[in-house]
Order: C-alpha cells, then sequence, then structure tokens
C-alpha cells in the first residue's frame, strides 16, 4: 500500500513538474490580468479557454455565465451532478470530490484557470498552483462572491452584473410583496431543517440562510450565536425548531430519512409548533436550498418561495441553466467581454 501510495506520489510530481514551463508562460503573458482572491493575486491569461471547478457553486456560477467547465467535482445529491446541470455539463469530465479532488485528472485536463474555494482547497493549493493559475473563495456558498470572482477570471463582468441586477430587482419585489401580504406578521421567524436517517439539524447560515437573511426573514430564537446551526438527536428538542413558518429539507429517494422524518413529525411536540400550527411547514428541495450554492440556485430557491408564499413573480428567473449552454459556443466556450444571453 504504501508503495503503491508512494508510486502515485511521484507519478503526480513528474506530471505537475512537466506543467510548470507551461504555467510559467502564462504568468508572462503581456495579455493577462491579475485577479485578487483568497489564494492572494493570480495571474491569469487574457482568455481562458479551459476551466475546472472544484466546488459547486463555481460549477453553478460558470454555467450561468455561460461557461462550459472541462471538468468538475462530482455532485453531493443526484450523482453524478445536480439534474438542473446535466444538460449544460453533458460530456464533461469528472474530476472527483468537491473535498478531495483527483489531482492527476486535473492535470491531464491541462486547464488554464481552476476555481477553488480555500475552505475546501487550501492544503493542496501549491499543487492546484502548479498545475494552473488558481482563484479561490474563502467559503462554499457566497454565491455572489463566487460569481463575481469566475466572472473577473473571465472576462464576463457584464454578465454576471446583468444576474446581480436581476437578482436584486426580484429580492427587492419579494420583500415588498411579502411584506404588503403578511402585514403586521412580518417579518417572520423561518428554521430551515434537514432532516437525516438518525438526526434533525436546523440551519443558522450558510447558502440558505444567507438568503433567506437578505430576503427580511429572521432567525428562531433559539439559533442566535449557534454558529452554523444545531444538530438534534431527540424529539425532546423538537421545540428548539420552533418558527413561523419551517422549510423542510428533504431526499425523498432515501428510505431510512423519509422514516425518520415521518417519526419526528407524527411526534406530540412537533404539533405544537406554531409553523404546524399555521399550517406554514413547506418541503423544499436540498439541492436548490443548500447543496447547488450558485446564482441558478438561488434563483431557483427564490421560486420556491413565491410559490409557497402564493405571490405573483413578475421578473421570473431567465437564468436558465439550459439556455445559457444552448447560447454557449462551441469555438469560443468561455470568454466573452460583452454582455451576452449567457
Amino acid at each position: 500500500m504504501k508503495a503503491r501510495i508512494r508510486t502515485r506520489s511521484l507519478c503526480l510530481a513528474a506530471l505537475l513538474a512537466s506543467l510548470i514551463p507551461l504555467a510559467a508562460i502564462a504568468d508572462d503573458a503581456r495579455d493577462g490580468r491579475t485577479v485578487t482572491n483568497a489564494f492572494g493575486d493570480t495571474h491569469i491569461p487574457a482568455r481562458p479557454q479551459r476551466v475546472v471547478t472544484l466546488y459547486q457553486g463555481a460549477t453553478d456560477s460558470a454555467v450561468a455565465l455561460g461557461i462550459t467547465p472541462v471538468g468538475v467535482v462530482d455532485s453531493w445529491l443526484e450523482k453524478p451532478m445536480y439534474r438542473y446541470l446535466r444538460d449544460a455539463l453533458d460530456g464533461v469530465e469528472h474530476v472527483g470530490l468537491e473535498t478531495q479532488p483527483n489531482l492527476e485528472k486535473v492535470a491531464w485536463l491541462a486547464p488554464d484557470l481552476i476555481v477553488a474555494t480555500r475552505f475546501r482547497h487550501e492544503r493542496v493549493q501549491p499543487l492546484l498552483e502548479k498545475i494552473a493559475p488558481t482563484v479561490a473563495t474563502d467559503t462554499v456558498f457566497n454565491f455572489k462572491a463566487t460569481l463575481r470572482l469566475i466572472a473577473e477570471a473571465t472576462g464576463r463582468e457584464a454578465r454576471a452584473h446583468e444576474l446581480l441586477q436581476e437578482w436584486d430587482t426580484r429580492v427587492a419585489d419579494f420583500r415588498r410583496r411579502i411584506a404588503d401580504k403578511l402585514s403586521d406578521a412580518w417579518p417572520q421567524k423561518a428554521a430551515v431543517v434537514r432532516f437525516k436517517s438518525d438526526h434533525v439539524r436546523i440551519y443558522s447560515t450558510g447558502f440558505a440562510g444567507s438568503i433567506l437573511n437578505e430576503l427580511g426573514f429572521e432567525q428562531p430564537d433559539s439559533l442566535h450565536d449557534q454558529g452554523w446551526g444545531m444538530k438534534l438527536t431527540s424529539e425532546e428538542n423538537i421545540p428548539v425548531m420552533n418558527a413561523d413558518v419551517i422549510f423542510v429539507l428533504l431526499e425523498t429517494n432515501d428510505p431510512a430519512i423519509m422514516r425518520n422524518y415521518r417519526h419526528w413529525t407524527s411526534h406530540p411536540l412537533w404539533k405544537r409548533l406554531d409553523a404546524v400550527q399555521d399550517e406554514r411547514v413547506f418541503e423544499v428541495d436540498a439541492v436548490d436550498w443548500i447543496m447547488g450554492g450558485g446564482i441558478l440556485a438561488a434563483n431557483a430557491m427564490l421560486d420556491d418561495l413565491y410559490t409557497h408564499y402564493g405571490l405573483d413573480d413578475p421578473h421570473e428567473s431567465t437564468t436558465s441553466a439550459a439556455v445559457c449552454a444552448d447560447e454557449t459556443s462551441s469555438t469560443s466556450r468561455v470568454h466573452d467581454k460583452e454582455s451576452s444571453a449567457c
């Protein structure tokens, strides 16, 4: 086993060494740009054509910008890739797990840009930077930071600006409409609850939490100063989930999770929760709400909220993964300085 690991390490080292001259040439290119990111200042070729994304939010954001990566990491659910991205990523190579990307595969793809996150990849930063110029965000769930970083690195700032303007318009519209509809009952305290096979998680931050906060929702009293949230292992903890509205993240294809969900929701304490009594418990897609991590998933989450609250959405999202995939040129798959449909 040790010999096998040593052999793989030597092969990877040799491969990386062979790519160093190419990286040096790119670094010396006069028409490149320097992008400040979580890994420092990174010099990038002016027109990167082969992009590898190493976390879900980066993959989502790349597709929204009209980029077809040459390599992506496996999805957490709906493996190997989330359904909403499959058409856009048809035929794209997979390079392992987000938490443990296969660096040999990444290197063989000969990328000229790698998009990583310090949260996941700080340990392998030196190896990634030997393969290709690498930019990183601090976290995996800040979809605006991810979108802006990829746009800056690939010259698509105009498209990112359009996407974020559309998002801000939808957020402002939702805030106005829900305040008008709920009146004195707004703002509501919202709990994001995920059922697993042997416990329940209630989230306070992360992707869904940050979006709910932007939309004007408040945290349940029990979650103040609780970091990412709480892990509940006993039904006696059900009152911790008390809120005006509960969004339940379910993996309906997992029998053990569904059994646990039915078990908890049949408990008398569950039936006494405010959201349950007011019929404000909504089952939502875990991919859209916590896993997707990008602008496309954020808009899908906002779509859910318009639907669940019965609000008209005059600004229905045009950030479709399928549309962007169709609009992406096969000859120039990444770079487009001018504003475009994708």
